[in-house]
């Protein structure tokens, strides 16, 4: 008799043909790719015992933590390492209390769990708990705390009853993400408000989205949304990971947020962080019931020591149970989840100081493949619940499959990030000057990805811009952006980072494989680097913080840039460049720095010679006639008009070789890209 197993694996081969036909060199893998999409299967198996869906069984949110029901109070907590768990707190006087408030253990795994009557509890009221073991207590956050708030006095966490007399009202219901590429606006909404201060999700509904929508984006993806106790941690260090940051304003004031950003035809997605947790213990899940292997590895492979934080077990039952019940899609109406740090996750060396130059680093002993399971599984359960939700994996490594459809033997992610991009902007503008640039070089780190799966490229990220490092303008300009901005001042430096920033951003977007993404303020040089409130600068908030007056300012420079970034986004769209494979390679020159490329019905042609400028300069393309549609040497975008708008340019025979070809001689500024539309044959 066949099992239920060997049918799965005997079916594999089917689900890997088009993985192993797009990639050849995964052939010798084979079998490691079956049994990973085994263990998928019979992890999904096992979570709903083959009578549920995954949707029914990631439902752990409405069991456990704090409901109110058919007119009582219920709360229930897994800790199996508890000898008692005690809810105190305002209506406790903070102290233990036997009656009433003590929590009995329902189930052997270690559930806990209490009723109370309508009255005990009232909204706004902070509790915890307080949690005893044998040897040992400590006070705790609850695991699926909804709301948690620090107080601004003490700076001590409490999670908070959150019952309003009234519930938001969605005005749009019928919201649906983008079907076609994403153009992604990566922003922070504490450090979005031109004040030194922290910014609320109130502000960033008003003042932040109209310029994100102005922009041209069509994707909005917020980090530290969930609850994490150090503000300059970028939210990267999660606590309460069903809790909204409450340092931002109130849950309803979020899906205010989101539901304005639908209304303008924003999609919503969130940056989360399932790949450590922080090493806090009363905020957090670290020692929670008193062991350090609840919710994580045992011993060193539970501790990220880089990151020092710690590390989930993908193979546990009810971890897997906690990380799936994430519920920012239905209670938040979230469009799509950007999972950060994947190469942490995959990897027991987490990545670290590794350079991933051969297949085998995919699928040797290093590979966590409790976690690639998950992850599966995670993918698997987002586009049920939601068929239209983004997911994009943020991973260096270059995993193979990540981004294809599990029906595909994929991991079932939507997109990757192509992170060697940004690095290699920044490789280039810190150690290598553009007149060294090598063209050919570039091409290759533009266009070197997985062709079976769609990438989101992008020049710089907040990653750029973190303390220690500086946004791509100020490198490019240097000093000079603190004093040589105005429209009436010349200034070489000021000219040459303007129009390498240009440069730099167009042939990154119109070489990205599916999606583009910019950070906030980046679209129009913001000058400064990102530094959070911390001991080492006396807890300033001047560096967090976006300073757009200086775009909205006519008699200052950056208006330029961000007009430029505008169209340059319009063209994208418009041409739906990115719905082209591609692109096509036609032309390259190391020593005259010119590249060009075809996508879709454009011709793109770049000079990044810092002094040459060529006349007619000639290449072959194929024949009619071309019309000049965008450049970045225009007036209106910091340039220097060098160019005439909507110029035509026939192409003509050349036979002096053995094989007729069609050549475009053009007029190519120094540091200037064109754009140009073929019009007719």
């Amino acid at each position: 008799m066949t099992t239920d197993n060997e049918s799965v694996f005997s079916g594999t081969d089917d689900l890997l043909q088009s993985l192993l036909e797009s990639d050849p060199f995964l052939r010798p893998y084979k079998e490691v790719l079956k049994r990973r999409i085994v263990n998928i299967h019979e992890m999904k198996k096992r979570l709903t015992r083959g009578n549920i869906s995954l949707v029914e069984f990631a439902a752990g949110h409405e069991y456990f933590g704090l409901h109110f029901f058919d007119g009582e109070w219920i709360f229930r907590e897994w800790a199996p390492n508890a000898d008692a768990i005690y809810l105190i707190g305002d209506m406790t006087g903070w102290l233990e209390k036997e009656t009433l408030f003590a929590l009995k253990r329902i189930k052997r795994d270690g559930v806990w769990e209490i009723r109370m009557p309508e009255g005990t509890l009232k909204h706004g009221d902070f509790y915890r708990l307080r949690i005893h073991w044998h040897g040992g207590e400590g006070d705790r956050i609850p695991a699926y705390a909804r709301r948690v708030v620090q107080d601004p006095e003490t700076l001590i966490f409490n999670a908070q009853v959150w019952l309003p007399s009234s519930t938001y009202k969605w005005q749009c219901n019928d919201f649906q993400s983008p079907s076609d590429a994403l153009f992604i606006y990566e922003a922070h909404v504490g450090m979005a408000q031109e004040e030194e201060k922290i910014g609320s999700y109130r502000e960033f509904t008003r003042h932040i989205l109209p310029r994100i929508v102005d922009s041209g984006y069509n994707v909005l993806q917020l980090m530290a949304i969930p609850e994490h106790p150090y503000y300059g941690s970028f939210g990267y260090h999660v606590s309460s990971f069903f809790a909204a940051s409450s340092r931002f304003g109130t849950p309803e004031e979020l899906k205010e947020l989101i539901d304005t950003a639908h209304a303008a035809g924003l999609a919503v997605i969130m940056d989360i962080v399932h790949s450590h947790a922080v090493s806090n213990e009363v905020e957090g899940l670290s020692c929670f019931d008193g062991t350090c292997y609840q919710y994580f590895h045992d011993g060193p492979r539970g501790l990220h020591e880089a990151w020092d934080s710690r590390c989930f077990d993908y193979g546990k039952y009810q971890v897997i149970h906690f990380l799936l019940s994430n519920f920012w899609l239905d209670e938040y109406r979230f469009d799509g989840l950007r999972f950060d740090g994947i190469t942490s996750m995959l990897y027991r060396h987490h990545g670290l100081g590794k350079v991933f130059t051969s297949y085998e680093h995919y699928f040797d002993d290093n590979v966590d493949e409790d976690a690639l399971t998950y992850l599966a599984l995670a993918n698997s359960l987002i586009h049920e619940v939601r068929p239209d939700a983004i997911t994009i994996a943020e991973d260096i490594s270059g995993m193979p499959g990540l981004a294809m459809p599990l029906s595909e033997g994929g991991i079932g992610f939507d997109y990757r990030f192509a992170m060697g991009v940004p690095d290699n902007w920044i490789r280039l503008i810190k150690h290598v000057s553009d007149e060294e640039w090598h063209i050919g070089h570039l091409w290759h780190e533009l266009t070197n990805r997985r062709k079976d799966e769609k990438t989101i490229s992008y020049s710089e990220s907040h990653d750029q811009a973190l303390v220690g490092d500086k946004t791509l303008i100020s490198r490019l300009i240097g000093s000079d952006i603190y004093n040589h901005m105005r429209v009436s001042d010349e200034n070489i430096m000021v000219d040459r980072g303007i129009a390498l920033h240009k440069l730099i951003r167009l042939i990154t977007l119109t070489t990205a494989g599916r999606g583009y993404l910019n950070f906030m303020g980046n679209e129009f040089g913001h000058p400064e680097w990102i530094d959070f409130p911390r001991e080492g600068n006396a807890w300033s908030y001047r560096y967090a913080r976006r300073q757009w007056h200086l775009v909205d300012d006519p008699d200052l420079k950056y208006h330029f840039i961000a007009q430029f970034d505008r169209d340059m986004i319009a063209l994208a769209r418009h041409f739906r460049i990115f719905e082209f494979y591609g692109p096509y390679l036609l032309f390259e020159h190391l020593k005259d720095k010119v590249i060009a490329f075809e996508r879709g019905y454009l011709l793109f042609v770049f000079n990044f010679h810092p002094t040459c400028s060529y006349d007619n300069y000639s290449f072959e393309v194929l024949p009619g006639k071309y019309r000049m549609i965008f450049e970045s040497d225009a007036c209106e975008y910091g340039g220097h008009g060098r160019l005439l708008a909507d110029q035509y340019h026939l192409t003509l025979p050349d036979t002096s070789r053995c094989k007729e070809r069609h050549l475009l001689s053009l007029y190519l500024p120094t540091r200037t890209a064109i754009v140009l539309q073929r019009v007719e044959i």
